[in-house]
């Protein structure tokens, strides 16, 4: 009986060391890297992504009287996402509800809490970081200039490639959800290397004169998500 059960042991830890392998299937070529990323960006599903800034404020309306601070969302193909954005108004922290439909944007009511049309200037549509025209899947499958193989590094999730490259200012605007304009920046990404998801990015703006640091994280590829209009009133 020992016998057995040491054997049903080492078969049981033989099987999940197999099961947790994460040697990289992709070669460590920056090109090859890039485009099975983009590949699977462009293939999305869902995803669930986080979005955090430090540093200088930079502001998601026209008067720049509401700084971003952070968002937690998700996004549903094609064109559906939703996210809770922490602010600062007039030095007041706060959160925001914020859903975009097709290219329609509603947000909560700071005060009342309940849903409103974002008003004219108001800019966070999280949905066009994933749109295959201009998102993120057209900067991985071309448009990062420069790109260059860090190497395999160990991050928080396991390892990932770790790629470099010069984003150009129209990408930059996308990624940053309109929040940031007419500026290229210094990409910093993380890809895993046997699925190809990005699972990480980061880089720099300048606001004010003053720098602003920026870091994307996605993860639960595939997770169940459905995203609606919200209902309003009236």
């Amino acid at each position: 009986m020992r016998r057995i059960v040491a054997a049903a042991v080492m078969i049981s830890l033989a099987a999940l060391a197999c099961g947790g392998d994460t040697t990289p299937t992709i070669a460590p070529q920056v090109e090859a890297i890039l485009a099975e990323s983009a590949a699977e960006m462009g293939d999305v599903e869902t995803v669930r992504f986080t979005l955090e800034r430090g540093g200088a404020p930079v502001f998601i309306d026209d008067l720049e009287t509401i700084a971003f601070e952070s968002a937690e969302g998700r996004y549903a193909a094609p064109g559906r996402a939703d996210a809770v954005v922490q602010v600062t108004v007039v030095g007041l922290s706060m959160q925001i509800g914020a859903v975009a439909v097709d290219g329609e944007t509603w947000i909560t009511n700071p005060i009342t809490g309940r849903y409103e049309p974002a008003p004219g200037g108001y800019a966070f549509d999280p949905a066009t970081l994933f749109d295959p025209t201009v998102g993120l899947p057209v900067l991985l499958s071309g448009e990062l200039a420069d790109p260059e193989l860090v190497g395999l590094e160990e991050r928080d999730d396991g390892e990932r490639y770790h790629v470099t490259g010069n984003a150009p200012a129209e990408r930059v605007e996308v990624i940053t959800a309109s929040m940031v304009r007419d500026q290229d920046v210094t990409l910093e990404l993380w890809v895993d290397p046997v699925t190809g998801d990005l699972t990480e990015a980061a880089f720099a703006t300048v606001h004010g004169g003053e720098e602003s640091t920026w870091r994307l994280t996605f993860f639960e590829y595939g997770a169940e998500v459905v995203i609606d209009p919200p209902e309003l009133d009236g």
